[in-house]
């Protein structure tokens, strides 16, 4: 196990060392563009699924996308940690996208189709996908098997965290001000495709306010 870790670390490092010496042959003044400062138009709230990396995935450069990443991309209206990423990226860096990308194979999605302890933080964290489940349980006992039902609830939980975030003040504040827009995707891991679900510029008043605690 112990070698096993130590020649990931290698992997790693050696990968890094490709990277850079890569990105310096195509463009010389890079990392020195990059050290400047970063302008951002895009936040992303993704999953941290390790398939699931979103500058990859949409074929896009370091500073392109300002990314924030969870279990199963949850945006809760009490968590902190999501609460300063979205005050930074909109009203620090005042980014003039916020995409939600949930996927297929999402193993949060999975574990919401039931109730099974998955330890007291990771209970606590998916509670609300589960309540998902619970709320639209008709249409997802309608489904053909658990695949598609984990991945209704992955398009669910993506719409149900972009409510939240039309309620976050710096969001409302910068859709009223600017014209900041919201934009829900899910990525099917199995043709590396990304769908797009909703995309609004407006707030529903439908979940509970913005407040961290």
């Amino acid at each position: 196990m112990a070698s096993s870790a130590a020649d990931a670390i290698e992997r790693i490092v050696a990968g890094n060392r490709v990277y850079a010496q890569k990105t310096t042959e195509q463009d010389p003044n890079a990392f020195a563009d990059l050290s400047k400062g970063q302008w951002p138009e895009i936040l992303w709230i993704g999953c941290a699924d390790s398939r699931v990396p979103e500058t990859t995935i949409c074929n896009c450069k370091p500073g392109d996308i300002f990314v924030h990443r969870n279990i199963a991309n949850c945006v809760h209206a009490h968590d902190n940690n999501t609460a300063a990423v979205v005050q930074y990226a909109v009203g620090a860096l005042g980014v003039k996208k916020v995409i939600v990308c949930g996927h297929t194979r999402c193993g949060g999605a999975q574990h919401s189709l039931n109730d099974h302890d998955l330890g007291e933080t990771l209970n606590t964290w998916l509670h609300p996908m589960r309540e998902l489940r619970r709320k639209h349980k008709a249409e997802l006992d309608n489904l053909p098997d658990d695949d598609a039902r984990a991945v209704r609830i992955a398009e669910l939980n993506v719409i149900q965290s972009l409510d939240v975030l039309k309620q976050h003040p710096a969001v409302t504040k910068a859709i009223n001000d600017r014209g900041l827009t919201l934009h829900g995707m899910i990525f099917d891991i199995t043709n590396g495709q990304l769908r797009l679900l909703e995309e609004s510029g407006g707030r529903r008043a439908n979940v509970g306010l913005w407040s961290p605690s």
